[in-house]
């Protein structure tokens, strides 16, 4: 790869590189977190409220529209706007919370990322704002009123967009330098009728001085005079910044302060000016409720600055533009010269350049879904902050921590190392902003595609000793940091390893060593923790797939019962496949690896024995009488017997399994033999292994061999459920839960009878706040990994194995051509079909006619298990990026583990 922005990688492979200081790394969201959830019954949402945001300064983080901010943090530029009906200024994106949505929270608002490159060098976001009232209140009195079974309400629904009548506000961000930005804001009328619009760029620090543990404090002075105006920012850690705006705006200055007045109704507050001075003095007309400067003149030092461009009436398709530029120290003599309008056009055309390394110019429509999936990708990036020892004890000048928070089991207590300070890939910029661990491995896939040295700094991230438990757990998120998400970690780790072999032919050797000697630790965890009986079945809870079994599989099951999980067991031997992959190839260059190579194809072997038969109550998770896999529940009597019964709920836990399956090389066989003999030894003396090895030769003696859960027999009754259409194969993906459910079945589930049904779209019950379905939806993520396995099986296979496909049809393909169809039909969801329509775009406005619809693929959580709409959260470029994988082919497979 070559060009600009490959060039700008290749200097900023650490992540305190000049060119990654600064961007998208402002929160969409931050109040309703458990960062800001002081409260003592743990009700994060009720705490810190989205009316509060405007008068109440976080602790953590900060949030805004299309803004950025520096890495660490301090200092923050994003776009508010007034329209001038509304009751506050739109400084945040709105959305109902977890307890006032018919399914969860759900974020109210439309904004694209339309394009962005790795370095932040060139970014683009659209934002659209209604010009009549916003409808907080309407909104949450439809979701009220919906039901589980009606669709969620959403902005459209109202009739407040009605005949366009929005403003599109597109914002623009090009650095000039590594600390050179220039930004472009542009709104457009799209409606029938004159508007006004009020334009105000905010530049703001994060409030690090009221918490009683760092007395410093920032300032901004905001000046103007004849020819310019601007704001000079001085921090004791990022130093100056001066940003310029264009024209003659008005310059409001206020303080990041709470409005402890207005708000808790005490007698003063920390600042003559608080954090809604500027809402305050717009929306309310009170002209002391922050600084107004006059043309030649300066502010008094504050926290929070606003450039003030007041539109009274911009005509149906007219559009005004304003523009800034943040610089490192006193600014530039000339900001919106030439150089402003060359660094705009550059770096577009550079991020053009970008993409046409990455994309089949050939494959337009494909193309502009990659490229917006990777754009929106990038966007993930937050900064992080969550000092949990802090957090738990309170701060100085804040009243103690409630004494709940010391209360066993109470949320995080056992996570005081946690510690960080990070710019993380988050799974959905509102609704998820916040780590988690099993979607940030799923984001380092196609982020080892656009920004490989960040991939691996994620991934060695997680494992850091400040992340990492000490005891070897990796943190879920941080509403439970101690719940159990798959351990997919060394999957990502090979993915990414790989793609930066196959683009330098090298991969890093160093990076994989250290992940591998931390996931050690993990895995270690996962055996002393997640298999009490030590019987190779394994149990993990919820596993990242909440919802999806007939009761909630992370709650204690009663009278000595317990949950040993298909999923759970099948990502076990995955995983050890996976560090067994990863030993293999430090073997081939420290001899040391390749003993634990050995110990872990032993640990797969022996979960493959006891899935297949075994196991508690010599039963394992495979049910002959199905043949399919199935989470068991047992418990084990005073006289040592043992009762077990299958959970038989066909869903996706039972075609996890798929995943375990790895080929060996010739090259093992040559290159390892200390590896390749203990294999034979292990066959020799425990012959019963030998049905989970299957074994080629070569016309020139070579050896090769497919380790799989599943032997043959059991494949193909696998994939005869999963290829049938009637069950899991959907036109757009498989589907989490088996069609077969649709009328719904009750099954007993530790001497409690439980009923659970195929849901194609969202969630009808209340489990995980409802917020989350696995009982029929298409989930890219997990599509992604079955895609994955066909591939790997089929390169092992070939012609010699083929299936029907679809079940039924007398048509035979190999797993190769199946894994091909089944990322066409994911992939599908984002294109254009037979009319003209995208089907992820459902019944939502985004298949209204109109282009200015039509244009913006919204990259949704999961998608209905029927009709390929998209639903759950919609800004999911995280995991659902992996479109952008599948469009672009997936890598050979003898190359990819």
């Amino acid at each position: 790869m070559s060009g600009a922005e490959w060039d700008r990688l290749a200097d900023s492979g650490e992540m305190s590189s000049p060119w990654r200081l600064w961007g998208p790394y402002l929160a969409a969201r931050q109040w309703g977190t458990v960062r800001e959830d002081y409260s003592n019954n743990g009700d994060a949402w009720s705490y810190f409220t989205f009316e509060q945001a405007r008068t109440r300064a976080y602790r953590w983080g900060e949030d805004g529209i299309a803004g950025i901010c520096d890495r660490h943090g301090f200092l923050n530029l994003a776009v508010a706007m007034w329209n001038g009906v509304d009751d506050i200024i739109k400084e945040r994106y709105f959305g109902l919370t977890n307890g006032e949505g018919n399914h969860g929270e759900d974020v109210k608002e439309y904004w694209w990322v339309l394009d962005g490159t790795p370095t932040h060098s060139y970014m683009k976001v659209l934002y659209r704002y209604p010009q009549q009232k916003f409808p907080y209140q309407q909104l949450r009195d439809m979701a009220q009123q919906a039901g589980r079974d009606e669709r969620e309400p959403e902005l459209a629904d109202t009739g407040v967009l009605a005949d366009n009548r929005f403003f599109d506000v597109e914002v623009t961000y090009a650095k000039a330098g590594p600390d050179d930005i220039c930004v472009d804001i542009t709104a457009t009328n799209r409606g029938p009728d004159p508007a006004p619009l009020h334009l105000l760029p905010q530049l703001w620090f994060r409030n690090t001085w009221s918490w009683g543990r760092d007395a410093r404090r920032p300032a901004l002075i905001a000046s103007t005079a004849k020819g310019w105006t601007r704001v000079v920012a001085e921090h004791s850690l990022i130093g100056r910044y001066t940003l310029h705006a264009s024209g003659n705006p008005t310059m409001l200055v206020t303080d990041n302060e709470t409005d402890e007045i207005s708000l808790f109704g005490r007698g003063r507050n920390p600042s003559r000016y608080t954090k809604a001075g500027i809402d305050d003095l717009l929306v309310r007309g009170d002209p002391d409720a922050c600084q107004v400067v006059e043309p030649g003149t300066a502010s008094q030092p504050g926290t929070k600055a606003a450039a003030w461009y007041h539109f009274d009436s911009i005509a149906p398709g007219e559009s005004r533009s304003v523009q800034l530029r943040l610089i490192a120290g006193n600014g530039h003599g000339r900001a919106f010269g030439r150089t402003f309008r060359t660094t705009m056009g550059q770096r577009r055309k550079e991020a053009d350049d970008f993409y046409a390394g990455l994309t089949d110019p050939g494959r337009p429509a494909e193309t502009a879904v990659t490229r917006r999936a990777l754009a929106g990708l990038l966007w993930t990036k937050q900064i992080y902050r969550f000092r949990l020892r802090h957090w738990l004890e309170g701060d100085p000048a804040n009243p103690p921590s409630p004494p709940e928070r010391a209360r066993p089991g109470a949320r995080n207590r056992h996570w005081r190392h946690l510690d960080v300070a990070d710019v993380i890939s988050m799974p959905d910029e509102w609704e998820y902003p916040w780590f988690a661990a099993w979607d940030l491995a799923f984001h380092m896939v196609p982020f080892a595609a656009v920004d490989p040295a960040f991939a691996k700094d994620q991934l060695l991230l997680l494992c850091r000793e400040w992340m990492m438990h000490p005891d070897g757990q990796l943190p879920a998120y941080e509403w439970e940091f101690g719940d159990v998400n798959p351990p997919v970690h060394a999957w990502a780790a090979l993915q990414v390893y790989r793609a930066e072999e196959r683009r330098t032919g090298q991969g890093d050797r160093v990076f994989l060593a250290r992940v591998f000697h931390k996931l050690l630790l993990n895995f270690s965890w996962w055996v002393n923790r997640k298999d009490p009986e030590g019987n190779y079945l394994f149990e993990g809870g919820f596993l990242g797939m909440d919802n999806i079994g007939p009761v909630n599989r992370s709650e204690v099951l009663g009278e000595g019962w317990r949950f040993e999980q298909s999923d759970a067991t099948s990502w076990m031997a995955t995983y050890a496949l996976h560090l067994m992959r990863m030993a293999l190839e430090l073997a081939r260059h420290d001899e040391a690896y390749e003993d634990v190579a050995t110990k872990f194809v032993e640990h797969f072997l022996s979960i493959a024995q006891v899935s297949s038969r075994f196991g508690s109550a010599a039963r394992g998770i495979w049910d002959e009488q199905d043949g399919f896999c199935y989470d068991l529940v047992s418990r084990t009597h005073g006289d040592g017997s043992v009762e077990s019964m299958p959970v038989r709920v066909r869903s996706m836990v039972g075609l996890i399994p798929l995943l375990a399956s790895a080929v060996l090389e010739p090259w093992v066989f040559t290159e390892l033999p200390h590896f390749a003999a203990r294999l034979n030894y292990l066959l020799h003396h425990q012959p019963e292994f030998g049905q989970f090895i299957s074994w080629q030769t070569g016309p020139d003696d070579s050896k090769r061999a497919l380790l799989s859960l599943l032997d043959e027999d059991k494949l193909r009754r696998v994939l005869a459920r999963m290829f049938d259409e009637a069950e899991f194969l959907s036109p757009h993906g498989i589907r989490s839960m088996s069609a077969a459910h649709r009328d719904g079945l009750t099954v007993e589930v530790a001497g409690q009878h439980h009923w659970v049904g195929y849901e194609p779209g969202e969630s009808r019950t209340p489990m995980f706040g409802g917020n989350s379905n696995w009982r029929g939806p298409v989930w890219l993520p997990t599509n992604a990994l079955l895609v994955q396995a066909l591939h790997t099986i089929d390169s092992f296979h070939g012609a010699g194995f083929t299936v029907e496909l679809p079940t039924g049809s007398a048509r035979e393909v190999t797993l190769g051509s199946a894994a091909r169809e089944l990322s066409r039909r994911l992939a599908g969801l984002f294109l254009p079909g037979p009319d003209g329509r995208r089907p992820s775009d459902g019944k939502r406005i985004e298949a209204h006619d109109s282009p200015l619809w039509t244009e913006h693929v919204t990259f949704s959580e999961y998608f209905d298990g029927d009709t390929g709409e998209g639903l759950g959260a919609t800004h999911q470029t995280g995991w659902t990026a992996l479109v952008a994988v599948l469009l672009t082919g997936w890598p050979d497979p003898k190359r990819t583990w």
